[in-house]
């Protein structure tokens, strides 16, 4: 298919390269947004990933040398244009990384999953930089080869398709591979584990949080406060990935001992 960006229906394509939605690790409660008892299962090996506070980023390689940066709910730059988006400055951040990755040719859509993180580009970026200094780290990346019969469904079975799982996401393997080769950084390694030495608790899961990621490992400079925010399990072929947040588990056991 020859891909012309210029022609493409953008809104199927920003649809179709968006990351989707993590569940939580304890499930969330509809109610009141507090976790419940009942985990996400893992079986194996789980490796866990520090969960960085900032944006999620994304650069979109296409077929013929082109690509498309953009946040994680729109398009932000297109390769070539003097004008850019300059929301939360990802086109800053990653357009020269973007001009590195997508240089040679490809049959498919690929797309990196970044975070951009420090700056102001959350309240929280003080955790990672006390000079305003602007980083990224690769999480995920993933490959649409028949993105052209999926460009041909209406948006909302495309939606639907990303909602099910239908992104092929690499493996960690892979990901160790593509970050190695392009001299790109990932979110920090913390662990790897069997699942069945993973805590069901809530009260052992924060307790679990605060022994395995007691401070950032993506503080920018001496002046960081170093809080961080989560750790993200992940099986190493990525079918089963959960987040688990230390405010959510704060929050929660606050809850429950007020009501005590």
């Amino acid at each position: 298919m020859a891909f012309n960006v210029r022609t493409v229906d953008l809104a199927k394509l920003n649809s179709l390269t968006k990351y989707p939605s993590i569940l939580t690790y304890h499930t969330l409660d509809p109610k009141n947004g507090g976790l419940m008892e009942e985990v996400t299962a893992f079986t194996g090996t789980v490796i866990g990933t520090e969960k960085v506070d900032g944006t999620n980023s994304r650069v979109i390689c296409l077929p013929g040398g082109c690509y498309l940066l953009g946040s994680r709910e729109e398009l932000l730059y297109c390769k070539g244009d003097l004008i850019g988006n300059p929301s939360l400055g990802i086109v800053d951040a990653l357009k020269e990384t973007a001009d590195q990755l997508c240089d040679g040719e490809r049959a498919e859509i690929t797309v990196y999953y970044f975070e951009v993180f420090g700056g102001k580009v959350t309240a929280n970026s003080k955790h990672y930089t006390g000079a305003q200094r602007v980083s990224v780290r690769l999480f995920d990346v993933v490959a649409l080869r028949e993105f052209d019969a999926l460009l041909t469904q209406p948006a909302a079975q495309i939606a639907q398709w990303r909602d099910d799982g239908g992104q092929s996401f690499a493996d960690e393997a892979t990901l160790e591979r593509i970050a190695a080769q392009h001299g790109l950084t990932l979110t920090p390694r913390l662990f790897a584990i069997n699942g069945a030495e993973l805590p069901r608790g809530i009260h052992d899961t924060l307790a679990f949080l605060q022994t395995r990621l007691p401070e950032s490992q993506c503080r920018l400079d001496d002046a960081a406060g170093g809080k961080p925010e989560g750790i993200v399990l992940r099986s190493p072929d990525r079918s089963t990935i959960a987040k688990a947040r230390f405010e959510d588990y704060e929050r929660t056991l606050k809850r429950k001992r007020t009501k005590m």
